[in-house]
């Protein structure tokens, strides 16, 4: 009686998996360029004019970076992203032509939340998609959570903030932000 109910329950599982199996791959909408998902919006987003928090951390290279927030100098474009999040890598390409564009005149750099334990795939991301600004890793506190994106309030990916040449937030947003958007951030804080 064992093996029969045994066998009975394998194949209800296994009906359950293909009927269901589908429903839970589907992969989630992701929200037109601009348009924020509010998912956590208990946690707002550090405001404009907020002071950005300074930090530390290792780029994938191994390489130290510090970024000192109030009076660093240039502007600081930084996004909070995952090597599997698909509009983190749209981002990233808008960041890519920004520091093309800019080159010298503003800082880019990306935060990425997947951890030390894969910071050689992030590596080999940041080589193939030939990147020439900063790709840090973020490190995890004794609670758990991501220092630096934890300082930024970062609750979904990407994130992006750009920090004024004083270490004040000049923008800020999340999801898929549009390219003309960063550039007229971008170049705001440039006239200044």
């Amino acid at each position: 009686m064992g093996r029969k109910v045994r066998t009975v329950l394998l194949f209800a599982a296994g009906g359950l998996l293909l009927l269901g199996g589908p429903a839970l791959a589907q992969e989630k909408q992701t929200p037109p360029a601009g348009k924020e998902t509010g998912v956590a919006e208990s946690v707002p987003l550090l405001a404009a004019g907020a002071a950005a928090p300074a930090f530390r951390l290792s780029e994938v290279s191994g390489a130290s970076y510090f970024y000192g927030g109030a009076g660093s100098g240039k502007p600081l474009l930084l996004a909070f992203f995952s090597v599997f999040c698909d509009p983190c890598r749209d981002e990233l390409a808008v960041l890519q032509r920004i520091q093309k564009r800019y080159g010298g005149r503003v800082e880019v750099a990306a935060i990425c939340l997947d951890g030390e334990i894969l910071k050689s795939t992030v590596a080999g991301f940041a080589m193939q998609e030939g990147y020439a600004f900063r790709v840090l890793l973020d490190e995890v506190t004794d609670r758990q959570v991501f220092r630096v994106a934890n300082a930024y309030r970062v609750t979904e990916m990407p994130t992006l903030y750009f920090v004024n040449s004083v270490g004040r937030i000049a923008f800020a947003g999340t999801g898929r932000v549009a390219e003309d958007t960063i550039e007229k951030a971008v170049q705001a804080a440039l006239a200044r």
